[in-house]
């Protein structure tokens, strides 16, 4: 004991838990505060005012210029009947129901037009779905033991054989299938050139033989076809390549989103400029249920612009702010003026005889 305190008494800064006499850790870095004055901040507010209503009145006429169309079908009646295809996808699950919208475009499409699907009220960003997933079974490396994270859509219940693709997201794969026509001519959409390109070249690939790298696993439980049959006319859109599959696994952040389905082929004359007014119609292969969960569904045409599909809220965001940036300069101007003013007249009858207070 008198061996250990002499050796405490020799060293006392070894039980000192000051910091090291350092810039850093004693704060002595140099620093800069602004001085918030009046000459400071009005100039500011006025600035980000002016720049910023131009701005949005600049997106917002880019928005505009994109024309949009939305359908929502989620309740559409089943061909020849008066039953809804939502009520009939509920008493046969997994079945298939036909219906058809009629629409009519009182615009021209012109330029690059896009069919999407939305969906509202489906969380695909929560936590354990957006995990459900084997990123190496996408990359074609499949194996007999899927990640865990795809539990429990890992293996198929009956036959106890792995499922490939695994896991929620798969498995919940979008499958309506949405067509266009023009009285009695289909038009043409094409389902590649849908997904991004660095999706497809990087996340997603296909073993070197599918067909036989899919003997012993199963199809996702939720699917009525095979991995290898998703698109049999184009191999090069079939297994993991297929852009329905790349477009779906990427997750949505927020409940009710858009998803891109199908692109105009405008290499056919009749519809190089786009879609021209008139009236269409709508015809859906109708499997996907929503009802059970409030959701909807919904088939939007789109053209695009500069700045991408039509979205007015940051035209409006950027002249709002700039509209309350040039109020509030305004009125701190005024409230500036009026006290810097009063100030002024006090300051002047200061004289030697005027009381400290």
């Amino acid at each position: 004991m008198s061996t250990q305190n002499a050796e405490n008494e020799e060293n006392p800064a070894s039980k000192s838990k000051r910091p090291s006499d350092s810039a850093f850790k004693q704060q002595r870095l140099p620093a800069w505060q602004p001085v918030l004055t009046a000459r400071t901040v009005l100039p500011t507010f006025f600035v980000i005012g002016v720049l910023f209503v131009p701005i949005g009145v600049v997106l917002l006429h880019f928005s505009d210029t994109s024309n949009e169309l939305i359908i929502d079908y989620t309740r559409c009646l089943q061909v020849g009947t008066d039953q809804t295809c939502a009520s009939y996808i509920q008493n046969n699950t997994g079945g298939q129901c036909d219906c058809k919208i009629n629409f009519t475009l009182t615009t021209d499409f012109k330029g690059d037009v896009y069919m999407y699907y939305g969906l509202t009220n489906y969380y695909q960003n929560h936590r354990r779905y957006v995990k459900s997933r084997d990123d190496e079974q996408l990359l074609g490396q499949l194996s007999k033991t899927p990640s865990s994270d795809c539990s429990p859509f890992a293996y198929n219940p009956e036959t106890g054989k792995p499922i490939a693709p695994c896991g929620a997201i798969a498995n919940s794969l979008f499958n309506d299938t949405l067509t266009l026509s023009q009285g009695d001519n289909e038009i043409e959409l094409l389902n590649t050139g849908i997904a991004w390109p660095s999706d497809k070249r990087v996340k997603f690939r296909n073993p070197a033989n599918l067909t036989e790298s899919l003997i012993g696993f199963s199809k996702p439980l939720f699917w009525s076809i095979g991995l290898n049959e998703l698109d049999p006319a184009n191999v090069e859109n079939n297994g993991f390549q297929n852009e329905d599959l790349i477009v779906w696994m990427r997750t949505a952040a927020l409940p009710s989103f858009r998803k891109l389905y199908r692109r105009l082929n405008q290499t056919n004359n009749k519809y190089t400029n786009g879609l021209k007014a008139g009236n269409y119609t709508l015809h859906i292969k109708y499997k996907y249920p929503v009802i059970s969960f409030d959701g909807t569904k919904r088939m939007i045409l789109s053209t695009t612009s500069v700045l991408g599909g039509k979205n007015p809220f940051l035209g409006i965001a950027y002249i709002v702010v700039g509209a309350v940036c040039i109020t509030l300069g305004l009125a701190l101007l005024f409230i500036h003026m009026r006290c810097s003013r009063s100030s002024n007249m006090e300051m002047i009858n200061v004289n030697p005889h005027t009381q400290y207070s």
